[in-house]
């Protein structure tokens, strides 16, 4: 059977899934494919780059520096995340990412991205992941505090907002079961947005306005469907075993660490079970 890695994403709450992933990596567990969404694609590329640890330790580096992201940033070029500085100098330079040990994997990895113009969710194979680097920083340019970005003359924004847990992606793409690495609690029921503010933001892209208003419809009618999905066997879902309490640009380190230390906990204590799961023919 064919298993697909599915990483829901949540900006730093991104830290649950790369101590989860850590866990996995060095336990051995391999998958045919992986899809990510957001942060999930930024931080799940480096577990086929064979790189455990490197997400909490550039994360730690630079998320205090106010150039890499904040206000200095979003004024200066409408992005909340400085992308020269975090898609570029940080894994080419400063902690550089193993573009060839990634292509070399042989393991197909999706970042999903939402049409713009369509609100639409698409799912783009990463063939070289630093070549592509627009589609990840697309799959994670947040609404409001992040430009559009433009591939293949196509404008994209955060894959989250159209697809937030693409397990039936995953289903459509060929795979048989998923694991899914969710970044918040069971308990977490996701409320709807204002809609003023979407309506006057992207008042020149009515799709996409639909598709933010409606998020909370999608992701809770999708937590549902995730779960019977996981009665029939055909999902493993890992949740945060406690609601994550962290900002969505978290700069302290011992947050960012508290949380990577809850996933990095929450899946070895689930490791047998994964498993067990993954046994199953």
């Amino acid at each position: 059977m064919k298993t697909c890695l599915v990483l829901e994403g949540g900006a730093m709450r991104g830290m649950y899934t790369a101590g989860a992933l850590d866990v996995f990596y060095n336990a051995g567990i391999q998958f045919d494919g992986i899809i990510g969404v957001s942060a999930g694609a930024a931080f799940g590329v480096n577990y086929l780059s064979r790189q455990p640890g490197r997400v909490i330790r550039y994360n730690k580096r630079f998320n205090a520096d106010h150039h890499y992201m904040g206000l200095i940033p979003l004024l200066k070029t409408g992005n909340i995340v400085d992308t020269e500085y975090a898609y570029e100098k940080v894994p080419r330079e400063l902690d550089p990412f193993d573009d060839d040990t990634f292509d070399a994997s042989g393991v197909p990895f999706w970042a999903v991205v939402t049409n713009v113009e369509t609100g639409q969710p698409e799912y783009i194979r990463l063939e070289h992941a630093m070549a592509q680097m627009d589609v990840i920083r697309a799959s994670a340019s947040m609404p409001f505090v992040s430009q559009p970005v433009k591939i293949g003359g196509k404008l994209y924004l955060d894959g989250g907002v159209a697809d937030s847990i693409p397990f039936r992606a995953a289903e459509k793409l060929g795979f048989d079961r998923v694991v899914v690495i969710l970044t918040r609690d069971k308990s977490y029921v996701k409320k709807p947005m204002n809609p003023k503010p979407i309506d006057l933001w992207y008042k020149h892209y009515p799709a996409l306005a639909e598709q933010l208003k409606n998020r909370h419809n999608v992701y809770n009618n999708a937590l549902r469907e995730l779960l019977n999905w996981e009665q029939q066997g055909k999902a493993w879902v890992l949740h945060p075993s406690q609601p994550i309490e962290i900002g969505r640009l978290e700069r302290r380190s011992d947050k960012l660490q508290a949380v990577y230390d809850l996933g990095t906990g929450d899946a070895a204590a689930s490791l047998g079970s994964l498993r067990t799961y993954l046994a199953k023919s």
